[in-house]
């Protein structure tokens, strides 16, 4: 999928725990790609889902509390 040729990278160094990189050498092995092939696909997957769109968040969230009541802003003032 990834390859340095045609993607242009920035090298990374990460710690893993010996568990995980035992993990991801037999995945890697399994489905005969490189590490930082795994890793990277991994990336691709988790970053959209762990940052949300400003928008998609909107959408989701839309309507939840129908039954709200937000004071005037006249109520604001007073303090």
């Amino acid at each position: 999928m990834y390859t340095a040729q045609y993607m242009p990278s920035t090298r990374t160094q990460v710690y893993l725990t010996a568990e995980q990189r035992r993990q991801l050498d037999t995945l890697a092995r399994a489905r005969r790609l490189s590490m930082a092939e795994l890793v990277r696909e991994a990336l691709d997957r988790y970053l959209p889902v762990a940052i949300p769109s400003p928008s998609a968040a909107l959408e989701a969230t839309f309507g939840t509390l129908p039954d709200l009541e937000v004071p005037s802003r006249d109520e604001w003032a007073r303090g």
